[in-house]
């Protein structure tokens, strides 16, 4: 995508739960690091007493460049934008959206963010047999991710079947050599797994617990936290202390972060720079 050609970028988040979100600071570096101003906003509907659908279009009429979408509203707005790419078509959620003379365009950031994520920290190993819990907007896409990781299986856990069924089904759909399972109880299908997958909102300030007990992640080999916000979530805890490798949500909102600021201003980034400005913001 091009550079959008402007010193000033409106940006924002729609979603709930967001008080802590550590997209503001991302993009708001990004934006000085290339030497544009960008004002990014937490956009809380049920904090604005408005609807998802009232908050949308109160940004699409206010200027803003675009918004990313997080839980629970990536699979709503996927009907309120068109979306180019077959592949994000396919998974069904969005967290991506930019406002342009064609429209609102929809795009999936969390797919290419969690192949980022997992190569930054387990580089070409194959993911092998992976047990993913939560088949919602992010799951879906970490799904997808996980068809282009290769994953040997993917066992897709929900309390909601229905939901996970029809993961499972679109999966299939495109005709990869993964298996795909399904199942309504973590603890029964982390058994035997490589790698086990949280993206669910469990953990999250504000919700707290954890997917899976400490005793039901032996034998795998890593794990990986949708969640970010805190970094070091409970179930994160437990995966280190039984010795599994991690990769925390803070890879994957760096990951789609860039991918998102790419889509939004096409002014190149120097990854490294920006990580580097983050975490020294932070201390």
């Amino acid at each position: 995508m091009t550079a959008i050609g402007t010193s000033q970028v409106k940006l924002g988040l729609i979603g709930d739960n967001i008080t802590r979100s550590k997209s503001p600071r991302l993009h708001r570096t990004a934006g000085r690091l290339t030497g544009q101003h960008v004002t990014y906003d937490r956009l809380i509907p049920k904090d604005m007493g408005l609807t998802f659908d009232e908050v949308f279009e109160q940004a699409r009429a206010s200027g803003f460049r675009g918004i990313n979408v997080t839980y629970p509203y990536k699979e709503n707005v996927a009907s309120k934008v068109t979306v180019d790419d077959p592949l994000v078509r396919a998974i069904g959620a969005v967290n991506t959206v930019v406002f342009d003379a064609g429209g609102a365009k929809g795009f999936n950031t969390d797919y290419t963010g969690f192949i980022r994520a997992y190569r930054t920290v387990r580089g070409n190993a194959p993911p092998g047999i992976v047990c993913l819990i939560g088949t919602g907007g992010v799951g879906k896409a970490v799904a997808f991710g996980l068809i282009g990781l290769k994953a040997d299986v993917i066992r897709c856990v929900d309390l909601d079947p229905a939901k996970a069924e029809a993961l499972a089904d679109a999966l299939r759909a495109l005709g990869s050599d993964t298996k795909v399972e399904t199942a309504s109880e973590a603890a029964v299908a982390a058994a035997g797994v490589d790698g086990i997958i949280n993206c669910t909102p469990l953990g999250m300030v504000g919700i707290g617990g954890s997917p899976l007990h400490f005793g039901a992640m032996a034998g795998a080999k890593w794990v990986f936290d949708a969640v970010y916000t805190p970094v070091d979530t409970p179930f994160l805890q437990d995966a280190a202390r039984a010795g599994l490798t991690v990769i925390s949500g803070y890879e994957l909102f760096l990951g789609q972060g860039v991918d998102a600021w790419d889509i939004f201003t096409g002014t190149p980034l120097d990854h490294a720079a920006l990580r580097a400005a983050i975490q020294e913001d932070e201390q």
